[in-house]
Formats: structure tokens, sequence, C-alpha cells
């Protein structure tokens, strides 16, 4: 309510009822203006599922300008099948669920809320066998069916919500993409806690295994990620915590062991028929300059902003012939001035670099249409046991 409004209110029942002190009018201007600005806190907000879909959405569309789609129709259809099989067996198989491929050589994997599991096509090159990407995809659906990601903002409690933005009807848009925002930065950075991520293998081995998959393809694809980045001196990509590898093995060992996990499908030779490529090494992965993807928290945003701000009359013109490719410029891959804005893992890790997390995506950003009939759903999963 405008405060014009307000003070109009005040004179008409001043005209037509009993006089008022003028403090008591004041104080419920105050009390008035103080309950418009009262900020309601996120741990008390319900999200329902079509909320956790919105969020999910403008999460992947964020992952997707950065990393571009993988533009092979076939590649596309086989890693949906096979996460296809896992969510109907999971906890919410009415999931509007989506797979994507991401066309760049980081080998890393990302889901985020309301059904939607990201892949690189570099990771797919580094796993050798069905049972490893089902251990895997099992992993990223269990992110999703436990809310993982939504239920560690809500906990954390860093977002702020203003009082205008939930209502009867639900969060305002400005409050789903909030969220959204710092669920990217999350799930980007793989900030899931311990007990997170403990949790999505426990329950990824166990639906993997549910479905006729060797349970021990997702330690595979860990030791796989794990020998991968031995000599890397900071987090990087999937499964990016080191201290936690060991404990990470030995609980899944300790799990399929207790709970009798004895599938053992791995159907390597349809994997091979599918995946015909190979993961590059990380020492030729090239890589966009660090803090491109928007990661940088906030004051650090605005004191880049400032700066901006303070030399944007001298520097005007010599960046507007950069301006047209803008950050997704960076993205692709190609010689000359590009490839000076990106680097490889050995200039790249001095400086902080991800070599996974930030490797140079593709161009192309639209999603590959996938339509699975349920016969092909059915023949699919019959394979997995042949």
């Amino acid at each position: 309510m405008k405060w014009s409004a307000i003070l109009l209110g005040l004179a008409l029942v001043a005209v037509v009822g009993p006089a008022r002190p003028a403090s008591a009018q004041f104080g419920k201007i105050a009390d008035m203006a103080g309950k418009a600005q009262k900020v309601k806190k996120i741990t008390d907000i319900k999200v329902t599922e079509a909320e956790e879909r919105q969020i999910g959405q403008e999460v992947s569309d964020k992952i997707v300008q950065e990393f571009g789609v993988y533009q092979d129709a076939q590649v596309t259809k086989y890693v949906s099948l096979v996460g296809a099989v896992l969510a109907q067996a999971s906890s919410r198989p009415g999931l509007n669920w989506q797979f994507v491929v991401l066309d760049t050589e980081g080998v890393n994997a990302f889901a985020a809320p309301g059904g939607f599991v990201h892949i690189t096509k570099g990771l797919l090159g580094l796993m050798k066998n069905e049972a490893e990407l089902a251990g895997v995809l099992g992993h990223e659906l269990t992110h999703v069916t436990a809310k993982h990601t939504v239920n560690a903002i809500q906990k954390s409690e860093s977002v702020s919500v203003a009082g205008n933005e939930v209502g009867s009807t639900g969060m305002a848009q400005s409050l789903v993409s909030k969220i959204a925002q710092r669920a990217y930065k999350d799930i980007l950075e793989n900030n899931f806690s311990r007990d997170d991520e403990m949790d999505a293998d426990e329950k990824g081995v166990q639906l993997a295994n549910k479905i006729g998959y060797a349970p021990n393809g997702l330690s595979e694809a860990l030791k796989k990620l794990a020998d991968r980045n031995k000599d890397s001196a900071e987090r990087n990509g999937l499964f990016a915590s080191h201290p936690l590898t060991k404990e990470r093995l030995t609980a899944m060992e300790t799990l399929i062991r207790e709970k009798k996990l004895s599938a053992t499908a791995t159907v390597q030779a349809r994997y091979a028929k599918n995946i015909t490529f190979d993961a590059k090494p990380v020492t030729a992965i090239s890589t966009v300059a660090a803090g491109a993807r928007g990661l940088a928290g906030g004051d650090e945003k605005k004191s880049a902003d400032a700066d901006k701000d303070k030399d944007k009359s001298k520097d005007e013109k010599k960046e507007e012939p950069k301006k047209s490719g803008g950050m997704l410029s960076r993205l692709k891959p190609g010689g000359g001035s590009q490839a000076q804005q990106s680097q490889t893992v050995a200039s790249g890790g001095a400086r902080g670099v991800n070599p996974d997390r930030d490797a140079v995506g593709g161009p192309n950003k639209n999603r590959v249409p996938v339509k699975i009939t349920p016969g092909e759903l059915a023949d699919f999963q019959k394979g997995i046991t042949a």
C-alpha cells in the first residue's frame, strides 16, 4: 500500500469518526509498514512439486547455457533409457524426468530439482559399462527424489524471503529465481553435505541393483574418477570430496555385503555400441576463466560491478567487439583470441580453476528431444539381464 493511500485513509477516518491522538495514527502507519516489510523464514515455506520443477527448470537452463548440449540423438536416447528404467523404479516415478548430455569434455554430472539430470560427454567417455552409468544416474536421481538441494537451502537459510514473496498461491517468481540461483551455485560446486552424498550413494546403489545392474557400478566409476584426478591439487568434478572417497567406497562395499546385493549385469556390449568415445585426459581439457560461471559470492560480484562502472567510459569502445559473444564466447573451443580466453589445467590450476567444473562447453544450447515408448522401455529393460 502506498504512503499516499495510507494517509488519505487516515484523513477520511478523522472526518467521519472520533478524533484520535496523532501518536496513535502514526503508530498504526508504522505497524502497517512493518507488516508489509516483514521477512519470512525460508525454513517455514513448503515448496510444492510444481515450484520444485520451476526451480529445477531454471537451474537446468543455466547449466545448458554454460555447457551446451551434445547433439547426438542416439547417445541422448540411450542415456535417457537407462535413466528412465531407474526413474520408474525410484520413489518418485511420476516426475517429468529429463536426461541431458552436456557437450563438454569435463567429467561431471548435475542433478537439478524436479527431475532434471545432466551428464557430461566426458563422464560417458570415462565409464566403460552400463552398470557404471546406472550407478552414477542412480546417485543423481537420489539427489532429486530426496530433495537434497532444496532441503539444504532451507536448512542453511541462505536465501532471504520478503513478506510479499509468499502468499496463498505459493511463491512469487522472484523467490523461485533466488532459490534457483543458489541451487545452481551449490550444484555446480558439488556442495552436497556428507550425509546427502552418503544417502545418494546408498540409495543409488540399491536402485541400480533393484533393476539388475551390478551394485558396484558406482564404486567402479568413482575409482576411475579418483585415479584420473589423483594429481589434482583441489576438489574436482563429480564426487569432488577427496577426503571422503575412501570412506564412501568402504561404505558402499559394506552396504553391498550387508544387504546382500547380488545383481550381476554390466551390459558392457550395449554401452560400447552406444558410447564410442573416450574421456580426454585432465591436461587436455580447456577451461573458461576462473569465476566466469557466476560462482563468485555476492560481495565479490558487487565489487567487480563497481570496478566495471568506474572504468566503463574508457573501456566502452574497447569492450564493444567482445559484447556480441558475451560470456558464451568464452565457452566455444577454437583458436586465436578464444583460445587465449580458455586455459589448460596446467595453467588454470594455479588460478584455482576446476578443470571438470570449468571445462569449455559446446555452442549448441538446444535440447535434443527424446521420445520413449512403453514398448521400447520394456525391451530395453529386458536387455539388462538377458
